[in-house]
This record gives structure tokens, C-alpha cells and sequence, in this order.
């Protein structure tokens, strides 16, 4: 793992504990990891992607709006967030690097450091078929 901030080290470290899925990026939106739990979802691990910029992971999980047209990055929590540095929510679809559609709910949160600096972003998901 590349130098980050303790704020960043200890939500990788919490995300590593979670059984829902995690992302969390950088302050301009570089995907710096992914939980295992987040790898079912997605269908690859983060071993086989590793980081990865906004502009590539705002797109390779093709985000779909309820009637299946591709929803732009800036209409995804997550970028929401690096934007406004606010929490987001959002229910949505993408298609898995698998080909599969999945119906996820997406929060998203800043990381603010001690100092009251923004460090980066985190997104938690799960399935949402059931709304």
C-alpha cells in the first residue's frame, strides 16, 4: 500500500472487517481500495485491478439508471462526495465486469482528517434487490 494518511489507513483497515462492501478513493477520485466483499459485487478482485482512476472505475462497473442508461460519474455518490466533500446516497444498477447486473444502494462519506483537511472518500454498498 502507497503512503496515505492514518485516516485512510484505518478505514482500509475497518473496510478489511466489514462484511458489506467498501470502496474508498483519494481526494481527486483515485480508487485506492476495495474489500473482498466489494469483489463479489464487482466481479474481479482488487489484487487483479489495483488502483484505478475515477475516470476508469466510474465507467468499467458501467453505472445504469432504473431504466438501464448509462448514469455519467458525476451522478454517482461517491463523486458526489469528492465533489462537495458531504455525504451521498443512490440506488442504482451497474453491470459487473462479469456481465451481470446488480441493483446497489451507495452511501458515501468524506474523510476528514484530525486537522480538518479532506483526504478522500469512502462508499459502502450492498445489494438491493430487495427495494
Amino acid at each position: 500500500m502507497a503512503a496515505h494518511e492514518i485516516e485512510i489507513i484505518l478505514n482500509r483497515q475497518l473496510a478489511d472487517c466489514l462484511s458489506i462492501p467498501v470502496f474508498i478513493t483519494d481526494i481527486v477520485g483515485n480508487l485506492i481500495f476495495y474489500n473482498e466483499p466489494a469483489e463479489n459485487i464487482l466481479g474481479t478482485s482488487f489484487q487483479d485491478t489495483g488502483e484505478m482512476k475515477v475516470e476508469e472505475w466510474s465507467t468499467v462497473f458501467k453505472p445504469l439508471d432504473e431504466n438501464g442508461n448509462p448514469l455519467p460519474p458525476e451522478g454517482l455518490p461517491l463523486v458526489k462526495t469528492l465533489e462537495s466533500q458531504r455525504p451521498h446516497h443512490r440506488v442504482f444498477w451497474i453491470e459487473s465486469l462479469k456481465g451481470n447486473p446488480e441493483k446497489i444502494s451507495v452511501t458515501s462519506y468524506p474523510i476528514i482528517g484530525r486537522a480538518g483537511r479532506f483526504l478522500g472518500a469512502v462508499a459502502i454498498f450492498w445489494d438491493s434487490k430487495e427495494s
